[in-house]
């Protein structure tokens, strides 16, 4: 399983652990990832993704996850996120 947010694409970064005396050695500052379910309100069901808190923060905070969808770039998203996004546009749609 990659350490990527499905919904925004954030990823692991790399840098230093810098000692006292110091002295440098490689290190990774990993995306505090989690587990959730998401209920979309058009599609009326929940989506299982891998996001970040940061970007749970945000969905919160934009609505719910059809319209974080709805202003997400496309090549931020992961497969899955980009499936849920056209299966919600489809479904405004006709509605």
């Amino acid at each position: 399983m990659s350490r990527v947010c499905e919904l925004t694409g954030k990823g692991p970064m790399t840098g230093n652990n810098v000692s006292h005396a110091n002295n440098k050695t490689k290190r990774r500052f990993l995306p505090n990832l989690n587990d959730v379910s998401l209920v979309s309100e058009t599609l009326g069901r929940p989506i299982k993704l891998r996001i970040s808190a940061s970007a749970l923060r945000t969905v919160d905070h934009r609505g719910g996850l059809d319209k974080f969808l709805a202003k997400a770039k496309d090549e931020e998203l992961s497969a899955k996120a980009l499936k849920v996004k056209k299966e919600i546009a489809k479904a405004q749609a006709t509605a």
